[in-house]
């Protein structure tokens, strides 16, 4: 990236570099593929101090934090991806009808080419390596941009990933707004964008000027209804640590609590418990307790307060960025903290009398990326499930889902487009190509397409196109006996075409 004139112009030669790279085919190797997932993993595995001193300047995440909320996910979605690339990228057949019986049909997933990677700075590696992944699977080129808000991280990525990877296919290019705005002045295959929902939309208008596909993984205000039945004290432990862990900044954290009214004291003495088993008395001296990314966030979030009631925690440092645990207690819906995604420490409790109203209030509001329900009745769940829309669910937990690779994780509505985790993230950036390999031969069978188009012709076409066969019960030899007794009967149709389609229909 060059100044120049008081203006950021970016070097296109990346891009040039990425094409062409991947114009020479080495990325379809599937050898290929895997030295690079083996070589990214080594990065991982070997640069585990940089990641950590990056992490813990931008976000003060703690040493062990670092692996448990990024790279050893990293390194499962890797493992997961080596061990069955093969398997992934191999032609997948398809059922077949009485028209392709003798025909090759199957799905070919390809590379789609030059895959642009945007990350976010709450999670920086797990949301800009994880896509990455995906896309390296699949046998694209990926231009990786990192975010510039996790500044640390950024240069740590710029610096060393091009030390273990092919840098022409797999380039890091740093830089804030005007660089981003930039880039998506140019053509990709396919944007993956982790963000808000601001950002996502000037992204999709660019994107859309070259019909480019879109990934889109956002956020939104996740709830989390407690019901009566339940294990209060283990439901509010699981929610004190998937709201305050990274200080509230996980775009899956439960945003609000939804619970009965004679439940709230006891829901804010548990969690007030749990605050001080997790992150001690004082919070702000605790290692594992992090830090708002910076002064403009912390400055979002306090005046998300205003006209709440605070029944725990609420200390705060501006200096630090520093926001203590804090619950709010009888918050109406139209409180300002209910008006977008908080995405930091302030956990609202509003009150519901029943589920039917809990369902209501998510209803009636945007799709979130997940819900939350505690209850042991299982009945309750899944209705909840089933009259709920959101990117995903997690009943009696928080956050867990998200680690499941054999999951889809991804949005709905509001909360983004498209997923990816394993073979999700594989589909996602391949192009599932359709693939019908017929012979020249046996054209008998083609007669009753051919003009002219008659009656007996049409009765003909609508035996093949709807007559189901169980072909799994008979054997390949069988079928296509049968398909040779169809083509000497088609071509004596205009003359015994009543009495033979009967015979074949009764037997």
């Amino acid at each position: 990236i060059n100044r120049m004139g008081g203006k950021y112009i970016i070097s296109l030669c990346f891009l040039d570099r990425a094409r062409k790279a991947f114009l020479t085919g080495r990325s379809k190797s599937l050898e290929y593929r895997i030295t690079q997932l083996k070589n990214l993993l080594r990065f991982v595995k070997e640069r585990q101090m940089e990641i950590s001193e990056g992490l813990k300047k931008d976000l003060r995440r703690s040493e062990c934090g670092t692996p448990l909320y990024e790279t050893l996910g990293l390194e499962s979605e890797i493992n997961l991806a080596v061990r069955n690339l093969k398997q992934w990228a191999a032609p997948r057949p398809v059922s077949k009808s009485m028209m392709t019986i003798s025909d090759q049909v199957y799905i070919q997933p390809e590379p789609l080419g030059v895959v642009l990677v945007i990350g976010a700075w709450n999670y920086p590696w797990a949301v800009t390596i994880g896509p990455l992944v995906g896309a390296m699977a699949a046998g694209n080129a990926a231009v990786i941009k990192p975010s510039e808000v996790s500044s640390h991280t950024s240069k740590v990525m710029e610096d060393l990933l091009p030390l273990y990877l092919d840098k022409e296919l797999y380039p890091v290019v740093t830089g804030g707004v005007t660089e981003t705005q930039e880039l998506l002045k140019q053509r990709f295959d396919h944007i993956f964008y982790t963000g808000n929902g601001t950002v996502a939309k000037i992204i999709m208008e660019a994107a859309a000027k070259h019909l480019t596909p879109t990934t889109l993984e956002l956020g939104g205000k996740s709830p989390c209804y407690i019901d009566k039945n339940c294990d209060l004290s283990i439901a509010c432990r699981r929610i004190a640590w998937g709201k305050y862990s990274n200080c509230g900044q996980t775009c899956i954290a439960p945003d609000y609590i939804l619970c009965d009214p004679s439940m709230q004291d006891r829901v804010i003495e548990e969690i007030k418990k749990n605050i001080k088993e997790f992150y001690t008395e004082d919070p702000k001296k605790c290692q594992d307790y992090g830090r708002i990314i910076n002064q403009r966030h912390f400055k979002r979030l306090m005046a998300l307060l205003d006209g709440s009631t605070i029944a725990v925690g609420g200390e705060n440092e501006e200096s630090e960025c520093y926001i203590g645990p804090t619950v709010l207690r009888d918050v109406k819906p139209d409180a300002k903290v209910m008006q977008e995604e908080i995405f930091g420490p302030l956990l609202p409790i509003l009150t519901v009398s029943s589920a039917d109203e809990a369902i209501k209030f998510i209803n009636q509001r945007e799709k979130p990326l997940a819900l939350y329900i505690f209850s042991s009745d299982n009945k309750l769940i899944k209705r909840m499930i089933a009259e709920t829309s959101s990117g995903g669910v997690l009943a009696n937990d928080c956050l867990m889902h998200f680690s499941v690779t054999s999951l889809p994780f991804g949005g709905v509505g509001n909360s983004g487009m498209g997923h990816y985790h394993g073979k999700y993230g594989f589909d996602n950036l391949s192009h599932l190509r359709g693939c019908l390999i017929k012979q020249l031969k046996m054209e008998g069978v083609n007669k009753m397409r051919y003009p002219p188009h008659t009656a007996d012709k049409l009765g003909w076409a609508r035996f093949f196109i709807l007559k189901h066969v169980d072909f799994g019960s008979l054997g390949r030899m069988a079928l296509l006996a049968l398909m040779a007794v169809f083509v000497a009967v088609i071509l004596q149709v205009t003359d015994n075409y009543t009495h033979v389609k009967h015979f074949i229909l009764n037997t």
